[in-house]
Order: structure tokens, then sequence, then C-alpha cells
């Protein structure tokens, strides 16, 4: 037998792991609307902390090398000990083998339980330790935390839940349901963050419009004096003054 038989290789197995499940983020605008909030507002509670917090949507997770079929892709991740960054998917080996720490997933019409306990399983085998299913069309939450090596479901016994990862905590106010920050501050809705979005970059356009005419004044400023003393020389007769 040699090197040239078909059947050998003397190069390690190459696996290809896409970047997308061809699905798409959301099935309706509800769902799409509470992606991007729970999102943004996590991005936000973890801007000062970018170097070990990492925050995602709708991201392709391969938690085991060489097996490309596992995978899953939370509605929002957050993973603590890793860095923000770039990344096409979270291959976990590349990511000194730090499993998710935080999933949320945003119920939709399509979304069936047998679906959810697939994906809690999933998740319970590679190591979350919080799982979060949110249900803003029927104003539901659930919560899975680990204990014992397995995700359990956590026995609501009021009408909130405080994340013993992110401090957050999530309320039912008359079947809606609504998110808050350790100091009470309320998670933005979807039009709030883009309200707050435009209002950024209105922001940011009129400070550069500001600094453009302070540029314009200052050049205007430096040509009158400029004119100044050409006019001083001429008037003193002494061109080396």
């Amino acid at each position: 037998m040699t090197l040239q038989d078909k059947n050998i290789s003397i190069y390690p197995i190459e696996f290809f792991y896409p970047d997308s499940d061809g699905k798409p983020m959301a099935d309706n605008t509800l769902q799409a609307h509470w992606i991007v909030a729970v999102y943004d507002n996590l991005k936000a509670k973890y801007a000062e902390r970018q170097h070990e917090v990492f925050v995602a949507a709708d991201l392709l997770w391969y938690p085991v090398e060489g097996s490309p079929k596992e995978r899953m892709a939370p509605d929002v991740l957050v993973v603590f000990g890793r860095p923000e960054g770039y990344r096409g998917s979270y291959r976990q080996w590349q990511e000194e083998n730090v499993p998710l720490t935080v999933v949320f997933e945003i119920m939709s019409p399509s979304n069936s339980a047998k679906e959810m306990l697939e994906k809690k399983a999933f998740y319970e085998q590679h190591g979350v330790s919080e799982f979060i299913i949110l249900d803003p069309e029927k104003g539901k939450f659930s919560v899975y935390i680990r204990e014992n090596n397995r995700l359990e479901e956590v026995i609501l016994m009021s009408s909130f839940w405080k994340s013993p990862q992110m401090g957050i905590e999530i309320h039912l106010v008359e079947e809606e349901i609504q998110i808050f920050h350790e100091d009470g501050r309320r998670f933005k809705t979807f039009a709030e963050l883009q309200a707050e979005k435009e209002q950024i970059a209105a922001e940011k356009e009129q400070i550069a419009a500001e600094k453009k005419e302070l540029q314009s004044q200052h050049d205007a400023a430096l040509q009158e004096i400029e004119r100044l003393k050409a006019q001083l020389k001429k008037v003193e007769g002494d061109p080396e003054v």
C-alpha cells in the first residue's frame, strides 16, 4: 500500500463550519423587535466590559470540533470570559473552550414546545448556565438554571425573576414582559432604541457641523492676521519687520 492510494491521506480531515444555517433571524416583526432590543440592551450593559463579555444575536455556535452538524443559533447569547469582536460563528475550541453562559430564545407562533425541549437538551449538554425563553406574544417567560450539571426549570413564585449571572430582572406587568437593569432602569424598546440612535446620529452631525464652522472661523482669523501683518509692513515701509 502506498501514499498514492486514494483511500489514504497524510493530511488531517478538514471540516466546513458554515456561518449561516439558512434560516431567517425572525419569523415576524414582534420577534425581530424583541431580539434586537434584548441584544442592544445587553450590548449597552456590557459596553465597558468588552474585554471579558461577548454578546451576539443569531450566531451559530459549534461546541465540538469536528462535528459541524452539532450546532445551534440562539436568538441572543452572552459569553462571560470572552472578548467582543467579529466572529462568523462561535467555534468553542477556538475560544479557550468557553461555552455560552446565557442564551435567550424569543418565541414565535412557529416555535413548538418540542423544539424548545430539543434546544434545552442541546444547551444542557454543552454547558449553558442560563436558558431564558421569552414569549412576548403570550406574555410569558420560562427560565432554566444549571444545577448538578443539568438545566433545571425555575419555579416562578412571583411575577418577576432575577438572573444570577447578569443581575437583570424579568417582570410580568399585566401580561407584558418587561426587563430591568440592576439599577431599576427598564430595557428600552426597539422603537426607543431607534429613536436614541437617531438622536445620537443627529447630535454627532451637529457636532461635526459646529467643528467645521469653528475651523472655518479659525482659518478666516488666520487670514485676517496675515492681512493685517502685511498692511502693517506696508505702513512702516520696512519689509523685514
